[in-house]
């Protein structure tokens, strides 16, 4: 855990776009690319690179400002094009899958992507003053000089048996330096050390040319600074090659993260203006003359801090800041890195320490007013520390969650007995007397893989589908091990998505049980930072998604009602079911003779009545015994029909 918690100190790229200081870049822990405008203080581009969550930015750069071609434009007066060359276009950003990409402001999006060059993680990268050249150092020891316009690697070299952290071009692009914890110097055109500089104990992250042009032989002067480490070292370039220690050093109150300066330009101008951003959040400012050796090392010029503006005030941290070339002002960026404020202050080197109050309202922060909450703020001593478990101070022990029953053996099960337990694969074809595991049990392992970092016993415990086990598992948690658990939920969302699907189970788990302790840690944001960017970047779709199924929907609905209706007007005429009655050979016989019967006739009463005159003599034909034929009834029928018909 101690890795994870390392990484998650680190600061993250973040640097102003040279000469104007227009742009704000910042590269988040999701992999996403943010410009912010620092004139309006509004997001003016966001880039989620492909592979943002397995090949996250490691180091970003702005390449030299250059003549940005945004299509087909009206003519431009020479006011306006001289405007427009000072303009900030590419961005460099370096990844952990060791690929360069190339960033385009003016086409808001990718430029070109440079892979092939490196087998590690890319550390540092670093412009050449004219911006078709790169310059990058990995985790391979090599460094790799890249042709922007073929997109491939022109020359690479070996720098050292360590890690190249950190790289630096001079302003005339004829050297380079490159540093682990060894700086050398190398001729471009050759590829050949100049120069090698020792001092520094750790990894050096910080390299900056002090002066823009040598004005005599040994008039060459570069500062670097190193990871944990307090001190900024000024080294000279001497022609007779005494340059084995530095010649100045620059006193600071924690390891520098972010260093900016002003060179000096000519014998008359030596003073060099440094300002260093520190881990702490402290901005450091310098003033020295680059004249040679100087034993004494130099304390800061003004020290700058700030801070909110509540009743007990709070310091807000500074990210980034960039000096102006002409004028005694800088441009900072404060707050956190999912919104940072920017402004541009003037620099008063008369006091020694600084402090600006400032009223900073971001999208995260949370208001609760007075009235509405009745929870009385208890009087606390000033002396007093507020302990948290789970921070650095708490020395509370955890205490066992596992409880046993009475009668049960003390054996203790081993690890290995417990995965087989939890292997719910087999669970299905176990047997129903077999023993399973309990929910404290599935707490004391989950403990123990988040300490031990085992893949193994945290793959068996987050196989679990039932939602009671999660959360009892995640109630009986100590304390000390929510925070490793957000972290390890966290990296396998980013995962697949299956993986996925089951974390967001443990995560609900976990705000809905220890809501209250995380709300009560001091660095929420910090710590919960790439869990928002993921979600918000998940999310980020859902909205086109529902409006394209409603609009789907109704599509679907119309068609499945006009198939209905169409339906409707097609009945069938056909009979479903005939019914024949039965009769005899008589009764068809005198069916066949009703047939006959004139159905033209006027008057419908009178065939009412010589059909109702036909069933009588039927009737009586069937009850005679005399054995008269069918034909003479039926003659002597038509008689007496038409004998009634002439009396009427």
């Amino acid at each position: 855990m101690a890795d994870g918690k390392g990484s998650a100190s680190l600061p993250l790229p973040c640097v102003f776009s040279p000469k104007s200081h227009r742009y704000l870049a910042v590269c988040a822990q999701d992999g996403r690319l943010r410009i912010w405008n620092t004139d309006s203080q509004t997001l003016h581009q966001e880039y989620v690179p492909s592979a943002h969550l397995s090949a996250t930015p490691t180091c970003i750069h702005w390449g030299p400002c250059r003549t940005a071609k945004e299509g087909p434009q009206r003519k431009r007066r020479k006011s306006e094009a001289v405007q427009l060359e000072q303009r900030a276009d590419l961005l460099a950003m370096g990844t952990v899958a060791g690929t360069v990409l190339i960033y385009s402001t003016a086409k808001g999006a990718l430029h070109c992507t440079l892979d092939g060059g490196h087998s590690g993680g890319v550390n540092c990268v670093h412009w050449h003053p004219e911006d078709t050249l790169l310059y990058s150092g990995s985790d391979d020891t090599n460094i790799v000089e890249w042709d922007l316009q073929t997109g491939k690697a022109r020359s690479k070299w070996k720098a050292d048996g360590a890690a190249v952290t950190s790289l630096c071009v001079s302003p005339d692009g004829k050297l380079l330096l490159s540093a682990g914890r060894v700086i050398k110097m190398w001729a471009l055109d050759t590829k050949e050390l100049y120069r090698k500089f020792t001092g520094h104990s750790t990894a050096v992250t910080t390299l900056r040319f002090a002066t823009a042009q040598p004005s005599d032989s040994s008039g060459l002067y570069f500062v670097s600074g190193a990871a944990h480490d307090r001190l900024l070292s000024v080294w000279q370039v001497r022609e007779d090659g005494k340059d084995k220690n530095s010649v100045a050093s620059f006193v600071l109150t924690d390891e520098p993260k972010h260093v900016d300066l002003v060179a000096s330009k000519s014998k008359e101008q030596q003073a060099v203006r440094l300002a260093a951003v520190c881990q702490d959040g402290q901005l450091h400012l310098f003033e020295h003359f680059l004249n040679g050796p100087c034993k004494k090392p130099q304390s800061p010029l003004c020290t700058l801090q700030m801070s909110d503006t509540k009743d007990t005030p709070t310091p807000i941290p500074l990210l980034a800041a960039a000096l102006a070339a002409e004028s005694r002002s800088a441009m900072l960026a404060y707050g956190n890195y999912l919104q940072p404020v920017t402004e541009r202050v003037d620099l008063n080197t008369a006091d020694r320490h600084v402090c600006l109050t400032r009223n900073v309202q971001t999208t995260l922060s949370l208001s609760i007013t007075s009235a509405v909450s009745k929870v009385k703020t208890p009087v606390v001593n000033a002396k007093s520390k507020v302990l948290i478990p789970g921070l650095p101070g708490h020395q509370a022990p955890v205490k066992a969650t596992a409880k046993r029953k009475e009668g049960t053996d003390n054996k203790e099960k081993s690890i290995a007995e417990r995965l087989g337990e939890i292997d719910l694969q087999s669970a299905a074809s176990a047997q129903k007397g077999a023993p399973c595991l309990q929910t404290d049990n599935f707490a004391v392992l989950l403990v123990q893989g988040l300490e031990s970092n085992d893949s193994t016993i945290l793959n068996k415990v987050f196989q679990t589908r039932k939602d009671t086990v999660i959360k009892k598992t995640v109630a009986r948690l100590p304390l000390p091990s929510v925070l490793p658990l957000v972290e390890e939920i966290t990296k396998r969302l980013q995962g697949h998505p299956f993986t996925a699907s089951l974390m967001v189970r443990w995560l609900k788990a976990v705000l809905m049980q220890h809501t209250s302790y995380l709300s009560s840690l001091p660095d929420l944001v910090s710590q919960l930072g790439v869990l928002y960017h993921m979600i918000e970047s998940r999310v980020k779709m859902f909205h086109k998604l529902t409006k394209l199924k409603g609009k789907l929907y109704l599509l679907v609905t119309q068609v499945e009602t006009k198939t209905e209706s169409n339906k409707a007007f097609d009945v069938d005429h056909t009979a479903k079911l005939v019914y024949e009655e039965e009769s005899s050979d008589e009764d068809e016989a005198s069916g066949s003779e009703e047939g006959l019967v004139d159905e033209d006739s006027d008057n419908w009463e009178e065939d009412e009545v010589m059909e109702d005159d036909k069933k009588e003599p039927s009737d009586h034909e069937e009850d005679d015994a005399d054995g008269r034929t069918d034909s003479k009834a039926n003659g002597e029928e038509k008689m007496e029909h038409d004998n009634e018909s002439e009396e009427e």
